[in-house]
C-alpha cells in the first residue's frame, strides 16, 4: 500500500483552493510550461484572462487537488500532469481552449539538448545554399539534397526528429541554417478533462484547413451514397423525387401506359408509327 503524502498546512491551503477550482469549472486542462521565460508567461497570462483561469502549482499538489474532486473520472486527469505543470480552467469547449493556446503560441528556433514537441520536417524545396559542405550536413540528417541552378536543393520532405526526441547540436544548427523554427513557446497542452472525457493533445490541436476539408468531403460523400441507395434526408429529398418522376415517367412510355404526363408524348408515338405502316 502506497503511503499517504505528508502535506503541509500552507500547502493543504493551495490543494483547497485548486480543488475549489476544478469544481468551479466544467474544463481543466493540464498545461506543460517547461522551457517558457517568464516574461513570455507574463504576457501569456494577460492575453488569457478573459477566456481562462491559469493557476500554477507542484506536480504532488495538482494530482491531490484532482483526487479529492468527485467528478466523474477527472482521475485519469492526472496522467497528464508532466514537466512544469499547471492548471488551466474555463467555461469554454475544450477544442476552443486548445485554438486560444495554440494563436497565442510563438515559433522560435530549437536549442541543444531540447525535446521535439512534434514530428520536425524539413520540407522539400530550393535553398539558399551554395555546393559544398552543407550537402554532407543534410546527408547525415536524412536530408536527400543535390544542386540545381547553382544552389543545394532539398530533393524530398524529410522528418529529421520524431516527437519525444531529443535535438542534437548539430541539428539545431542545421535547422537555424535553414531558417526552421519547430519551437513553440508557450503553454503546451496535454491533457483536458469534460464531462468524464479526456482529449488529449493529438485530439485538440488539429489543423482547422484540414478538418474543414474532411467534414466537406465527408458530407458530400455521404450525400452522394445516400443519394445512390434512395435513401430519403432533408439534403436529397428533392433531387429524389424528380429522379422518381422521371424514372416513372420513361416506365409508362416504355410501356405505352397512358397518364395525362405523356398522353401527347405517346399520340405522337402512335402517330408516327402508323405513318410508318402507310409507307
Amino acid at each position: 500500500m502506497k503511503p499517504k503524502a505528508i502535506v503541509s498546512s500552507k500547502n493543504k491551503k493551495e490543494v483547497n483552493e485548486l480543488a475549489k477550482l476544478i469544481e468551479k469549472y466544467p474544463i481543466i486542462g493540464i498545461v506543460d510550461m517547461t522551457n517558457l521565460p517568464a516574461t513570455q508567461l507574463q504576457e501569456m497570462r494577460l492575453k488569457l484572462k478573459e477566456n481562462v483561469v491559469l493557476r500554477m502549482g507542484k506536480k504532488t499538489l495538482i494530482k491531490l487537488a484532482i483526487d479529492s474532486s468527485k467528478k466523474k473520472e477527472i482521475k485519469k486527469l492526472k496522467d497528464y500532469v508532466k514537466g512544469m505543470p499547471a492548471l488551466i480552467l474555463t467555461k469554454e469547449s475544450p477544442f476552443k481552449l486548445a485554438n486560444i493556446l495554440k494563436k497565442s503560441k510563438t515559433k522560435v528556433a530549437a536549442k541543444s539538448g531540447q525535446t521535439a514537441p512534434n514530428d520536425i520536417k524539413v520540407p522539400a524545396g530550393p535553398t539558399s545554399f551554395s555546393p559544398g559542405p552543407i550537402i554532407g550536413e543534410l546527408g547525415s540528417a536524412g536530408i536527400k539534397a543535390g544542386i540545381e541552378g547553382g544552389k543545394v536543393i532539398i530533393k524530398e520532405d524529410a522528418i529529421v526528429v520524431e516527437e519525444g526526441q531529443i535535438i542534437k547540436r548539430e541539428l539545431a544548427g542545421l535547422l537555424s541554417r535553414l531558417g526552421i523554427k519547430p519551437m513553440e513557446i508557450g503553454l503546451n497542452i496535454t491533457g483536458v478533462y469534460e464531462d468524464g472525457v479526456i482529449y488529449e493533445k493529438s485530439v485538440l490541436e488539429v489543423d482547422e484547413k484540414e478538418y474543414l476539408e474532411k467534414v466537406k468531403l465527408a458530407s458530400s460523400e455521404a450525400f452522394r451514397l445516400a443519394y445512390s441507395i434512395t435513401y430519403v434526408t432533408p439534403e436529397n429529398v428533392k433531387l429524389l423525387i424528380s429522379k422518381a418522376y422521371k424514372d416513372a415517367l420513361g416506365l409508362a412510355e416504355g410501356a405505352n401506359i397512358i397518364t395525362k404526363e405523356n398522353i401527347k408524348q405517346l399520340l405522337a408515338k402512335a402517330e408516327r408509327h402508323a405513318k410508318s405502316l402507310n409507307i
